[in-house]
């Protein structure tokens, strides 16, 4: 996350990377066998916990609609079904590896309460359709940020995940100086923030 800056708020064009003004050029995912080791892990990580709390039902999922990308391109019945169905619970545990983010900031981050999820993760059970949906919001913003820079062409060694993790704790001036993290405990705040990221890669800026 040093050499990958955060994204930075300007009138023209903003970039992943520090130095530039155009759309990202340095980093992609899912590109180098490594990343497509990652992910695989993660998808199995989403279906191992799933089947652990018995909330879904990984046949009627694509797995791959279990990872941060999948979530991202998934279609909004594939998203609504994972989130009525219920997120693991332990599932936060593996974003917060991911994302290089405490236990505690990611559940501050979404707002979701430290005792019930503590206790959730323990019995191997899900979250509300509520709590679930924040965290889904959470990892299609990590999707996100996955295609923008895939779509640059250029993606070796990036790391959306702990990209993401930083990015989200940087004041920003579009956001009136607030932290993208102060957005991220409901839909609209998260939409907003998706919304800035897709700015940014265009080059518009409201």
């Amino acid at each position: 996350m040093d050499k990958q800056s955060a994204v930075t708020a300007k009138p023209k064009k903003v970039s992943l990377r520090s130095g530039t003004s155009a759309k990202p050029t340095k980093a992609s995912a899912g590109v180098s066998a490594a990343m497509a080791a990652k992910q695989s892990a993660a998808c199995g990580e989403w279906a191992k916990a799933a089947r652990q709390s018995g909330v879904a039902k990984t046949s009627r999922i694509r797995s791959n609609a279990l990872t941060a990308s999948g979530l991202y391109s998934a279609t909004e019945l594939e998203r609504v079904m994972i989130i009525r169905q219920g997120v693991p619970a332990n599932i936060l545990l593996q974003i917060g590896r991911a994302m290089d983010m405490s236990n505690e900031l990611l559940f501050s981050t979404l707002a979701l309460p430290r005792s019930t999820v503590v206790r959730k993760i323990q019995n191997n059970e899900a979250l509300s359709a509520e709590q679930s949906e924040r965290v889904v919001g959470l990892e299609r913003l990590v999707g996100q940020v996955e295609a923008m820079v895939k779509q640059s062409g250029n993606a070796e060694g990036f790391d959306a995940g702990r990209w993401v993790g930083d990015w989200l704790q940087r004041p920003l001036p579009a956001l009136g100086g607030k932290k993208p993290a102060e957005f991220m405990d409901t839909m609209e705040g998260q939409n907003l923030v998706a919304r800035f990221l897709a700015q940014s890669q265009s080059g518009a800026y409201a």
